[in-house]
């Protein structure tokens, strides 16, 4: 079966504000796990969320030239500080100059060793958060620690009522499977499970997640890997995360 390249898709749009998955190569597949990237604009400025990984970088750039003028987007959201996160900071440094740097307190200091070491303007999240302009937007970050990383967040976009998830909600699709929304819920858990079970550290993390994600009106979940869960697939896929009662530390 031939691997496809994914055009971009408007997952959600109120007036001159966008939410924008940002398209996918499967042959990307071939050098690590699949991941997803976002980019959100309002007002004509634009933020991008978890660019990803060096080798994605070219596909990242052009899909995002297709909605916005690089030099328009001011922001770029870190929720942890793993490879398939962070690997493209420095050509992000130089295609898109005019960008913010936000990335929790507690990775600040390892960037540098990514070699941009000059002009990268940074902004630490403290642990309980912040909020993050972008033309007229203002978008939350949602403290999610120690899931799977000790300095980590979500963002939550309260215009179109979407919450980038990060690592929470990731799948790995088996070879020949792809699709970009979750349709049927419970064989979508099978591609779940192994990852939230092995890296997420204990129920108490996860529960303090969930208690900020409860006080938030959230109508779709897209996380940095696997599919996108929109309507009643939210509800499940919150309610699965509360049913899973031994994860990480829980299971030595």
């Amino acid at each position: 079966m031939p691997l496809k390249v994914r055009k971009p898709y408007v997952i959600a749009q109120e007036g001159d504000h966008t939410f924008i998955w940002l398209g996918l190569d499967e042959a990307e597949a071939e050098k690590g796990i699949l991941t997803n990237q976002y980019l959100i604009m309002d007002g004509g400025e634009g933020i991008l969320l978890d660019p990803g990984g060096y080798f994605v970088f070219e596909r990242v750039y052009r899909n995002v030239a297709e909605f916005i003028n690089p030099e328009k987007v001011k922001a770029v959201f870190f929720t942890h500080q793993d490879p398939d996160v962070i690997g493209s900071l420095l050509p992000l440094t130089e295609f898109f100059p005019n960008a913010t740097i936000y990335v929790s307190s507690l990775w600040v200091r390892f960037l540098p060793h990514l070699g941009a070491l000059t002009g990268l303007r940074l902004v630490e999240i403290p642990d309980e958060g912040t909020t993050i302009k972008v033309g007229k937007a203002e978008l939350r970050t949602v403290p999610a620690h120690f899931l799977h990383s000790p300095g980590n967040f979500s963002l939550y976009d309260p215009k179109v009522k979407v919450l980038f998830s990060g690592d929470i909600g990731a799948a790995v699709f088996p070879e020949g499977t792809w699709y970009l929304f979750v349709k049927d819920f419970e064989n979508h858990v099978k591609l779940m499970e192994p990852f939230h079970r092995r890296y997420l550290p204990c129920r108490k993390a996860l529960e303090a997640w969930l208690r900020h994600v409860k006080q938030l009106e959230v109508k779709v979940i897209a996380p940095q890997h696997g599919a996108i869960f929109v309507g009643d697939n939210v509800r499940k896929f919150l309610k699965w995360l509360e049913s899973l009662e031994e994860i990480g530390a829980d299971l030595l």
